[in-house]
């Protein structure tokens, strides 16, 4: 999904295909990576480096 503002949120692919736990990364802007609830994209947004995503996500298991 592409917002107004040339966001291109994507749905996580570790989020479950039944409502609950979604999460949606945007991360085709240079220099950051944003994450927000797909269930309240109003509600806030974290900002990550590329570098902070890519370590979170190398130590990062689902269990």
């Amino acid at each position: 999904m592409t917002t107004s503002d040339g966001l291109q949120w994507r749905k996580s692919s570790r989020s479950g295909d039944t409502g609950g736990n979604c999460v949606e990364v945007a991360d085709n802007l240079p220099g950051r990576v944003l994450v927000r609830d797909s269930k309240d994209r109003d509600g806030g947004t974290l900002t990550f480096s590329p570098t902070a995503w890519t370590t979170f996500l190398t130590h990062t298991s689902i269990r």
